[in-house]
């Protein structure tokens, strides 16, 4: 079951995970302090923080922005290729038509 955080909540935590980073030995340990005290799950913290560290280029990743840009390329790729499809058979179904042995 998913729960949704508002993300004023999730900047929040991850703020304060980022701030307490170099008392833990890895941000997942971090994560799996903090997020009790806050009450969020710990694999969602770690997920929002993951993603934070990619976005201020601290660790390699594809970045919010990127990904946003990759989901709406995929759409237009499928919005063409069904676009594409409907040519197809419209094309065929036309070329029968007119084809002049069929009279």
């Amino acid at each position: 079951m998913s729960k949704r955080y508002p993300a004023e909540q999730r900047e929040r935590a991850v703020k304060m995970v980022l701030d307490h980073l170099d008392e833990y030995s890895s941000p997942f340990a971090a994560c799996k302090a903090i997020a009790p005290k806050l009450g969020v799950g710990v694999e969602s913290l770690r997920t929002w923080t993951r993603q934070a560290l990619i976005d201020a280029d601290k660790t390699p990743g594809v970045t919010t922005a990127e990904q946003q840009r990759i989901k709406e390329l995929e759409r237009e790729v499928r919005d063409l290729r069904e676009a594409n499809e409907i040519l197809k058979s419209a094309s065929i179904f036309f070329a029968r038509e007119l084809d002049p042995r069929r009279r």
